[in-house]
């Protein structure tokens, strides 16, 4: 049986990667800093996964983590800038131990964009050659939770200086997970591959708190921030730390600009099926932006 480590397997790509690969004959490694941290899947398969504890940050873990592992599924998690030092290297220590491929979680735009941290993975995956695969999405719906989630439950609003004009493809990371896992079931034929993925087509942010108030049964509105404003609201109210907070800014600033709206047919045609769209998203995980009260 073929077996795959999923690194990051508790994140919102990662455990649905696990997912995705438990629907096929695999042995699944999920790979987490805090081993209990990671939800085991509640299905009939769930004897096919197990957890080992695994940092990019400590080698102490890389050999036990890697110990007959075939592929790997890779993602870059936030708080690592410096892949040169960890991601890069645990690469190459991978291949020393026979792992044969390499599924990596890259951004869009990382093939023009060398100053991203995810195009210097690329780089060094291409530079050990073909035995890889780049996937390139967009911005996720699970941003939806994630970025926005106290936002909507606190203040029924979502909060962010993306503007009016441009709206956003907005791609299920649940799609994202199927890709790599059909990738992983023949990635002979994906090897050295670039795969830009966007969701099925660009909403408004109108129309995306529309559906949140729809589906929440109260109204949620769009406020679009001064980059002033969302840089004192997430340092000040968030209290994010100040890597967070540049970088959640930047991202939205750039959305004014057409960088999250781009329409790519990849994901379809790898899938053959259309993205499941933001809004199924937020149908489908309602109670997430439920109130305290809206609860009980």
């Amino acid at each position: 049986m073929t077996a795959i480590l999923v690194t990051g397997a508790s994140g919102s790509v990662g455990r649905h990667v696990v997912d995705a690969l438990l629907e096929g004959d695999f042995k699944v490694i999920a790979g987490c800093r805090s081993t209990s941290s990671m939800p085991l899947p509640q299905t009939e398969n769930a004897a096919q996964v197990t957890v080992r504890a695994f940092d990019f940050l400590d080698q102490g873990t890389w050999d036990a983590a890697v110990d007959g592992v075939d592929h790997i599924f890779l993602m870059r998690p936030p708080a690592i800038a410096a892949v040169e030092a960890s991601i890069n290297p645990f690469i190459r220590f991978a291949r020393t131990r026979g792992v044969d491929h390499f599924v990596f979680l890259s951004v869009a735009g990382a093939g023009e964009n060398k100053v991203v941290p995810h195009r210097k993975v690329e780089d060094f995956l291409r530079s050990e050659g073909a035995n890889h695969t780049n996937l390139r999405p967009g911005f996720f719906a699970q941003n939806v939770e994630t970025a926005y989630g106290d936002d909507i439950r606190d203040d029924d609003r979502i909060y962010v200086p993306a503007g009016r004009k441009q709206p956003v493809n907005w791609i299920d990371t649940r799609d994202i997970a199927d890709v790599a896992a059909k990738i992983l079931h023949d990635p002979v034929a994906h090897r050295g591959l670039n795969y830009t993925l966007a969701g099925p087509g660009p909403v408004r942010w109108e129309e995306v708190v529309a559906s949140l108030s729809r589906v929440l049964q109260r109204p949620i509105r769009y406020e679009a921030a001064s980059v002033g404003g969302y840089l004192w609201h997430l340092s000040r109210r968030r209290r994010l730390p100040l890597g967070a907070v540049v970088v959640q800014t930047v991202l939205h600033f750039l959305l004014r600009f057409g960088q999250g709206a781009t329409e790519d047919s990849t994901m379809e045609g790898l899938l053959g099926r259309p993205g499941r769209s933001v809004h199924r998203y937020i149908e489908d995980h309602a109670t997430t932006w439920m109130t305290g009260q809206s609860r009980s």
